[in-house]
């Protein structure tokens, strides 16, 4: 078994580390392909003392693939039109419009990450005999770029070329370039090493400044050659609102072919210009290029994918976020009202003796200060309590024994899990109000009293008290400390206002023994026993609530092993609990509502809420590195600054000191990052169906260290006669066999 436990965590271990690396290469690649850019715009040239003197004064088609520097003009009365930064899936089609209607031809510079995108517009244009020339993958700056991610650009911008048109284009226009007297020492060697990899570079001769929005008359005016020179023109039909170059173009076409001009490709034009001499503009592409450009394509559709998928998951968690915030704002906030309203009762004043059940399985450092507190409860009925050994190998019944306290039975029983000892606990009880309490947990001397006085409503079956972290000196401690009071117990609230509580902490509930028999007792099928008992109880009818004045203070796990293996343990069989009544949705009456309102509460705050929350998380990294980090940090802080406002209305509603929440920012970095990863594990086991097993925490006792008042117990006397009958701790204990049903002792 151990073998085949450790083959199965390894097996998890080895698919997140697997599932972890495909979404970080996936956020990768859609950050790189989503590289923000701005369009191409007339920059003052630098210095120019590198550049030669027949660049700056030649024509806008550079060659220097042979090493020698060549460039060309285009014949007199010759345009050629050039677009750049699409395609884009709202602009590039209205400029073909607008070209097929005027029957003229030009050459786009395309963005290869638009291209993967929008392919079939290229392929369009491609077969309608317009030129595809190459503008990069991302449009960078190029000159901030190493060489090795220049060329990068270069490859991945034609194989998406290549996946559109099947084709290899020799033409490049460089982002942010301009005319060729624009050439500085900076876009020199750029140009230069374009050569070098097989690019003729295509500059400008004209300036539209369409990229501005100046107008149509603006655009017209800069897009024209003085004279009858030839001239490529350039325009843009992506990268922003293309509005006014569409109208510009359809009346700049028309009225240069009334002047006598004629509107050409710029492989075409250089062709004119080389005397009829044939222009390799673009080249068939090789089936190894086709592969490559396969994968390019493949990876950024399906990091497109994961990207949009996330989007809508980072959607869904936002609202769900803020939907749970508002519901606790607005139902936590009415239960407290309500339940602190001077003409709030439950009833008269509920008296009736008590028996608490404490199952105890090797509980030596906690069970005197817990038995001692319940003890001496101040409740005016009377307290009986069973203390029941499951199976202790550390003297923990010997140590109840030795208190000698007049109202406290030992029950010893063979190890046999916490459901059945609790089971035996209820057998052996004599009265019909029962409180559960674990044995590392301390009660104030006022919370049975406030615990029982529910049960003046004879609908409700079963109290949850209030959960309070006794051990807060480490920094775990007091990040549980934090969940307890914002999470569980502001929970509690809001599922006692909708009437559909779904778990009653095995720290401190209530019960009577009708409703538990209802039920059939504390069930074995689950791991969250408490959580199975109580969706049993809601669904048979009865009614489950809450009750914020039953204070019990509890150990909760001081390092992140014990809180891993604890939190792993709940969730899972929290999920074991919701499957195990999954029909209850189907279901009429009681069931019925909480079927279809208890449980997708839970699914969705309880699950679904959580296993989305990461998303906020990787979204904010995402959007630091690769996006606006003001826009990211500012939505980030406004979903921190809901968790703080909930936060200081949960701890105001319990009483709670709010210098407390100093480690909130740290928590939710750290703390909430590991019980994501617990969610997810647990989700992994119930899918997997692997089982899991009970994890013994270890206790340092120190459950009452943050209790307001010590728990001593009264003396003998002061018991009511009631409570001191039976079987007292020093009269000996009582032993029960393995092979009885608890259910039936009497």
């Amino acid at each position: 078994m151990t073998r085949a436990r450790e083959r199965v965590s390894f097996s998890r271990l080895i698919f997140g580390v697997i599932a972890l690396s495909v979404l970080a290469g996936a956020l990768l690649v859609e950050a790189y392909a989503n590289a923000e850019f701005h369009p191409d715009h007339t920059a003052k040239p630098g210095q120019r003392k590198k550049v030669p003197a027949e660049v700056i004064g030649g024509g806008p088609i550079i060659d220097t693939r042979t090493g020698t520097v060549r460039s060309y003009r285009l014949p007199a009365r010759t345009i050629a039109l050039t677009f750049d930064d699409g395609p884009d899936p709202r602009w590039t089609p209205r400029v073909m419009e607008v070209l097929r209607r005027h029957h003229v031809n030009a050459t786009f510079f395309v963005v290869g990450s638009q291209v993967i995108r929008h392919p079939q517009i290229v392929t369009e244009l491609a077969r309608a005999g317009d030129e595809i020339g190459v503008h990069t993958f991302t449009h960078p700056q190029l000159d901030r770029l190493p060489r090795w991610q220049r060329e990068l650009e270069y490859s991945q911008a034609q194989l998406a070329v290549v996946h559109a048109t099947g084709t290899k284009s020799a033409l490049l226009r460089l982002p942010y370039t301009s005319s060729a007297r624009a050439v500085d020492d900076t876009q020199w060697p750029l140009i230069q090493e374009a050569g070098r990899l097989g690019y003729l570079s295509i500059l400008a001769d004209t300036d539209s400044r369409d990229w501005s929005s100046p107008g149509v008359e603006a655009i017209i005016a800069g897009a024209t050659p003085p004279g009858d020179e030839g001239a490529i023109v350039p325009m843009h039909d992506g990268g922003g609102d293309r509005a006014q170059t569409v109208a510009a173009l359809d009346r700049f076409i028309p009225m240069m072919q009334r002047r006598g001009y004629t509107f050409t490709t710029v492989s075409q034009g250089l062709a004119r210009t080389l005397a009829g001499r044939a222009v390799v503009a673009a080249a068939p592409s090789a089936a190894a290029d086709r592969r490559r450009a396969f994968a390019l394509v493949t990876a950024v559709v399906l990091a497109d994918w994961v990207t949009a998928a996330f989007r809508v998951l980072f959607l869904a968690a936002g609202l769900l976020t803020i939907a749970r915030t508002v519901a606790m704002l607005l139902l936590a906030g009415r239960h407290a009202r309500r339940r602190r309203a001077a003409s709030w009762r439950w009833g008269p004043p509920v008296r009736l003796p008590v028996s608490v059940i404490v199952p105890a399985y090797n509980e030596k450092e906690g069970i005197e200060a817990a038995v001692r507190s319940l003890a001496g409860g101040d409740h005016p009925g009377g307290i009986e309590v069973v203390v029941v050994d499951d199976g202790s190998t550390d003297g923990t019944a010997a140590l109840v024994e030795a208190m000698r306290l007049p109202n406290v039975r030992v029950v010893r029983v063979p190890n046999g899990g916490k459901p059945n000892a609790l089971n035996v606990g209820v057998a052996m009880a004599q009265h019909e109000l029962i409180v559960m309490v674990d044995g590392d947990t301390v009660f104030e001397p006022d919370s049975i009293r406030h615990l029982v006085q529910p049960f003046a409503d004879a609908s409700v079956g079963a109290v949850a008290g209030n959960v309070k972290v006794g051990n807060r000196r480490s920094i775990v401690a007091r990040w549980q400390h934090i969940e307890y009071v914002i999470g569980f117990n502001l929970d509690r609230r809001l599922y006692d206002t909708l009437r559909c509580m779904p778990t009653i902490p095995g720290a401190i509930g209530a019960f009577r023994r009708e409703a538990l028999q209802a039920i059939g007792g504390i069930s074995h099928e689950t791991l969250a026993e408490d959580t199975d008992a109580t969706m049993a109880l809601c669904r048979v009818g009865w009614r489950v609530v809450y009750e914020e004045r039953a204070r019990a203070w509890t150990e909760a796990p001081a390092t992140l092993r014990q809180l891993w293996l604890q939190r792993y343990r709940w969730s899972y069989g929290t999920m074991q609990a919701m499957w195990k009544h999954r029909r209850s949705i189907l279901d009429r009456g009681p069931s019925g509502r909480f079927g279809r309102v208890g449980l997708p509460l839970v699914a969705l705050f309880g699950i679904a809420l959580p296993l989305l929350a990461p998303l906020i998380d990787i979204m904010l990294v995402y959007g630091l590195c690769f996006s606006s980090w003001k826009v990211t940090t500012g939505a980030w802080l406004a979903m921190f600054t809901m968790q703080v406002l909930t936060a200081a209305v949960a701890f105001r509603l319990d009483r709670e000191k709010l210098r407390a929440l100093w480690v909130l920012p740290l928590q939710q970095i750290v703390y909430r990052q590991l019980m994501y990863i617990v969610l997810l594990q647990s989700l992994g086991t119930a899918l997997t169906g692997a089982r899991l097993r009970w994890h013994k925490l270890h206790r340092a006792g120190s459950a009452g260290a943050a209790a307001p008042v010590p728990p001593v117990g009264p003396p003998v006397d002061a018991y009511p006669a009631a409570v001191r009958t039976g079987s007292a701790a020093g009269a000996g204990p009582e032993v029960i066999g393995a092979g009885r049903n608890p259910l039936t002792i009497r």
